[in-house]
């Protein structure tokens, strides 16, 4: 038996006041009030909190004040009530758009099962704190490079498309398209609008940025404001559009139109601009001056090219008045006597030359013909060798019946030897040489 049970009877459903919500069921169910209370004694147990958030909504009723905060860095939003007793005590220009830290309580009241928070403190966020917070800021964004002016990109020289990001007919779209306009009457811009300050200020501005640089025809984007207090420039500041910029293809040009308080995106900008005027004239050249220059340029071309042509003339007739080139038959005639001798005395060296040859050749085959064998030969002389090829130069060396071979001018013979023969003694006399003999 439960404790509803011994308090009803058997049965019987409890009153649903007495069903804890933690107990409750289908068949025990609680009650709103119940539900209400134990979340309004749950609530209560939490203490105040100092939150920081911008002021998005403000309405007095019935010297109450019914607001929303926003987080200055996402969408999270709460409601708040300022009851009169704590808004005698509050800064009484707090209104819409206004950077705060209030002390809250959360409180849910149990009748309209509303959950809100209540307001026991408010002030401003000091310019002076918000100021520190964007110094380390960009202490830290300088010390991660991207203020290097080496990681700037170059604007190009005459772009083609030019991207706007500036509010809807504000001074600044119009100072930037009249000036860039009369500079450069072909120019053509792609705007895309965005708010320049508050809460819609950094994810419009974001959201434009993207459109822009994803642009293949954009060459360049310009971000124009004309101008503001530091409290509303902030929005210049935030570290989500200062790293967009810094991440973005396409360069990107600061024209905010202030001097002293400038915001974070002037130092991550590929080139910071003083006003949108200062913008349209960084970015866009003036067609009259450069029509000056390029008729500067053709001017000294022309220069140039006329003194060029002056001086290799007087260079040519310098040239056409000497001797040599006035009269040069002279010269061709004087050198072709030169080649004249030298050719006559080329041609009697090779002549001697020839002829010594000759002469030398002739002696060396005369010389040749007289120690020939040959020549030997024809005056009737035989050279007699025997079948082992030893010259017969003795008669001793062929015995009767040796078998010798004898070669006279023309051809060789067989023949056999008889043996050595006496010579006559009157032979002895005679300067003839002996025949040969069989």
């Amino acid at each position: 038996m439960t404790v509803f049970e011994a308090a009803t009877g058997p049965g019987e459903a409890p009153p649903a006041d007495a069903v804890s919500p933690r107990d409750s069921s289908a068949e025990a169910p609680t009650s709103i009030a119940r539900l209400n209370a134990t979340i309004r004694d749950f609530v209560a147990q939490w203490g105040t909190v100092w939150v920081e958030g911008e002021i998005t909504s403000w309405n007095v009723r019935a010297g109450n004040v019914f607001a929303r905060l926003k987080d200055t860095r996402s969408d999270a939003q709460i409601s708040i009530r300022v009851w009169s007793s704590v808004r005698a005590r509050i800064p009484s220009d707090l209104t819409v758009g206004d950077h705060v830290v209030a002390a809250v309580k959360a409180d849910y009241f149990v009748k309209a099962g509303d959950f809100g928070f209540t307001v026991s403190a408010m002030k401003h966020v000091g310019l002076g704190d918000q100021l520190e917070r964007l110094e380390r800021l960009r202490a830290q964004l300088r010390q991660e490079g991207l203020f290097d002016p080496a990681r700037k990109k170059r604007l190009p020289f005459l772009p083609h498309v030019i991207g706007l990001i500036t509010g809807e007919n504000s001074d600044a779209e119009k100072d930037v398209h009249r000036n860039a306009e009369l500079r450069w009457p072909q120019v053509r811009f792609r705007t895309v609008h965005a708010a320049v300050q508050g809460d819609r200020c950094v994810p419009e501005t974001l959201a434009a940025l993207r459109t822009l640089d994803a642009d293949p025809d954009v060459d360049v984007i310009v971000i124009a404001r004309g101008g503001g207090d530091p409290q509303t420039l902030l929005g210049f500041s935030d570290e989500r559009l200062v790293r967009a910029v810094a991440a973005a293809v396409t360069p990107v040009v600061s024209a905010i139109g202030h001097e002293n308080d400038h915001p974070l995106l002037d130092d991550v900008a590929d080139l910071r601009a003083s006003t949108p005027t200062d913008a349209a004239k960084r970015v866009v050249p003036d067609v009259g001056e450069q029509r000056a220059v390029i008729g500067q340029l053709r001017a000294r071309a022309t220069m140039r090219v006329s003194q060029r042509v002056a001086h290799d003339i007087a260079q040519l007739e310098q040239l056409r008045s000497r001797p040599v080139l006035k009269d040069p038959d002279p010269l061709v005639e004087r050198r072709a006597q030169e080649v004249w001798l030298l050719l006559a005395r080329s041609r009697d060296a090779l002549t001697r030359s020839v002829d010594v040859a000759g002469r030398r050749t002739a002696e060396l085959r005369a010389s040749l013909r007289a120690l020939s064998p040959a020549a030997t030969l024809a005056r009737g002389y035989a050279i007699a060798h025997r079948d082992d090829g030893v010259i017969v130069r003795d008669a001793a060396d062929a015995p009767a019946g040796t078998a010798l071979t004898v070669t006279v001018r023309r051809g060789s013979m067989r023949a056999t030897s008889d043996g050595e023969v006496a010579e006559d003694a009157g032979d002895e006399g005679s300067t003839e040489a002996p025949g040969p003999r069989r």
